[in-house]
């Protein structure tokens, strides 16, 4: 396996990142995951995007895109799959021990690992941590990710694959690594960016070309809903059998499965919408 680091392909036996590294020491960091198929990253223009308004969001120095755009077309030539997942991991490089980021440059990383497709439905918990809509990270996709380490470990615990967050003020916000749609009464409906969730790039898509619309959901509609589904780059469109103690009896239902199959059909026309 050859991943990219700091201007160039590396094994990943000689590979390092100092251990002052302030993606280490203190999470100052941002990533992008972004799905490859055979051998072609998904969507990678919005990715590289969204990677930009992190860095800018973090303080950090925008990175390089056409570096980053090398890197990744470097790194998937190298390792061959015919289902990947390409990160892309950018941080304040070598820094003093504390917040403070020191002046050495910032650190590229770009690596690529096996994948698989998921399956069309899941089961969900709902957690009692909530999402800080007002905080100075919400909306960026950093590497100051241990609250959703501690989530995800509780949902596998109870046998789901995914946790759902609500915000500060009780309202539904998003997964540990997905945004959650519900259908009610016909309409496809989703948190807007303003509850904290993260923009996420196929939640756009989703929203796009299903016609989802955004509007602030209590936590109960999970109760109510007639469909649940979550979007995320390795998951795509996938629906929810079980959330908590509730089953739901058609997963995925009728709607979850059209914006399944129109989001195969979108995607499979445009690598990079």
């Amino acid at each position: 396996m050859k991943i990219w680091l700091n201007g160039g392909l590396r094994d990943v036996d000689s590979a390092r990142v100092s251990v002052f590294d302030h993606g280490l020491t203190v999470g100052d960091g941002i990533f992008e995951t972004v799905k490859s198929v055979e051998g072609r990253p998904f969507a990678l223009t919005r990715h590289l995007a969204r990677l930009t308004r992190s860095a800018r969001g973090l303080g950090l120095p925008e990175p390089d895109l056409d570096e980053v755009r090398r890197a990744c077309a470097a790194v998937l030539e190298a390792n061959p799959l015919p289902l990947g997942r390409l990160r892309i991991t950018y941080t304040g490089g070598l820094s003093p021990l504390g917040s403070d980021r020191g002046d050495q440059g910032t650190t590229l990383i770009v690596a690529l690992g096996e994948a698989a497709r998921r399956p069309d439905s899941t089961a969900v918990i709902t957690v009692p941590w909530t999402r800080n809509e007002r905080g100075a990270l919400t909306g960026l996709k950093t590497t100051s990710y241990a609250e959703n380490v501690v989530a995800l470990a509780r949902a596998r615990e109870q046998g789901a694959s995914e946790a759902l967050f609500a915000n500060t003020v009780g309202q539904l916000c998003e997964g540990t690594g997905s945004n959650v749609f519900v259908v009610l009464d016909g309409e496809i409906l989703t948190p807007p960016v303003a509850s904290g969730c993260l923009d996420g790039i196929t939640r756009a898509l989703a929203v796009e070309w299903t016609g989802a619309r955004e509007t602030d959901l209590p936590m109960d509609v999970l109760d109510r809903a007639d469909e649940i589904f979550l979007t995320s780059t390795l998951r795509d469109v996938q629906g929810v059998h079980r959330v908590d103690g509730r089953e739901l009896t058609v997963a995925p239902g009728p709607m979850t499965t059209k914006a399944m199959r129109t989001f195969d059909e979108r995607a499979a026309d445009d690598l990079d919408p």
